[in-house]
């Protein structure tokens, strides 16, 4: 029979509290009946008081669940997703907690809702999570507090959430462009349509885009070129399969490769910004010279490749999303965080050549 704390207790002669107390209150037995306590556990191979329960005792689990729609590997190999995690880890080590990675399947919804469902934490931190995703149902419904790391659709008193404001950022990128000449203009982007797939897409309207962010990002890239009157169906949209490096460089080369090839590049992050500058080297095309090419984010790999793009606070971003959770403010309108971003321009970026 499994040893129990009740078995201990009887094996010492103490109370099942004297036991209990030996694990999460140490300091109220002397260091003997400790000692004794804790000797009679391993000869009778008792573990220990079960955290889960004891966790829900305490009414505190000790994690924030940080929910994400990529592989669980993305949260080690994206250079910004690395930043935020960073930044929501050093609030969670102030407050004694951990972190519950809980990627989310686009493929495999139930299963995700399932893990979200079964997840022993205090409260949930929705990362790069469309709106229509059924496990953010789940965690409604289960009443834990819950951020949003960026900006939702439909915000109420009760919203928490740490964001920017995704369409001014990218009109400054649009304009940028815009003010640079460029007319030719082709966007390099995940999430543009539901299929992972590489290659040009058709998409009549930015609405049509089912990606919160991606579209937000596109609306504001399309407001400010059309300060130089670039309009929606001018632009060249061009899917990546995946947020990465060499996502970008194949959805690159599907514009780079025209016969009209574009003078300029938007990319809606810097991973794909930087596949889209190794596309350019494998031409023997100059950044800045023979095509422009814009980022998103400033993750620290922009700086040497000389990328243009916006940055935003992305360890900041990740600290005050702990924060939220973990020392809720008051004032609801302190709940919602808006940071700001600034518009970084490098030597990825010049005038259209006048031929």
């Amino acid at each position: 029979m499994k040893p129990t704390l009740q078995t201990v207790a009887d094996a010492v002669g103490v109370s099942r509290s004297t036991v209990s107390n030996a694990y999460s209150r140490p300091d109220q037995l002397s260091p003997a009946l400790r000692e004794k306590i804790h000797e009679a556990a391993r000869r009778l191979g008792y573990p220990g008081p079960d955290p889960t329960a004891r966790s829900l005792r305490r009414g505190r689990v000790g994690a924030i669940g940080v929910l994400f729609t990529s592989a669980l590997s993305y949260a080690f190999t994206d250079p910004y997703a690395v930043q935020f995690l960073r930044g929501i880890a050093e609030t969670a080590e102030r407050h004694g907690s951990g972190l519950l990675l809980v990627p989310l399947s686009e493929s495999e919804e139930e299963a995700g809702i399932q893990a979200v469902r079964n997840a022993a934490v205090d409260g949930f931190c929705v990362y790069c999570v469309p709106a229509w995703h059924g496990a953010l149902d789940v965690t409604r419904s289960r009443g834990l507090p819950t951020v949003a790391a960026e900006r939702p659709a439909e915000v109420g008193p009760e919203t928490m959430y740490v964001g920017i404001d995704e369409v001014a950022a990218a009109r400054t990128v649009g304009g940028h462009l815009a003010r640079l000449g460029h007319r030719r203009v082709a966007v390099v982007s995940d999430f543009l349509v539901a299929q992972r797939r590489t290659g040009p897409v058709s998409v009549a309207d930015p609405a049509e885009i089912r990606y919160d962010v991606t579209r937000e990002r596109l609306r504001g890239f399309a407001e400010g070129l059309a300060e130089g009157g670039v309009g929606w169906s001018d632009l060249l949209l061009c899917n990546a399969g995946t947020n990465s490096r060499a996502e970008g460089a194949r959805a690159a080369e599907y514009a780079l490769d025209r016969v009209d090839r574009p003078t300029a590049v938007l990319a809606v992050t810097d991973l794909l910004a930087l596949g889209v500058l190794d596309a350019l080297a494998a031409r023997g095309l100059r950044p800045g010279r023979d095509v422009s090419v814009t980022g998103f984010d400033d993750i620290p790999e922009a700086t040497a490749a000389g990328l243009t793009t916006i940055r935003q606070p992305a360890v900041e971003k990740g600290a005050i999303a702990g924060r939220l959770l973990l020392e809720p403010p008051e004032d609801p309108a302190a709940r919602q965080v808006l940071l700001p971003t600034d518009l970084v321009v490098r030597a990825s970026t010049g005038p259209v050549e006048r031929k």
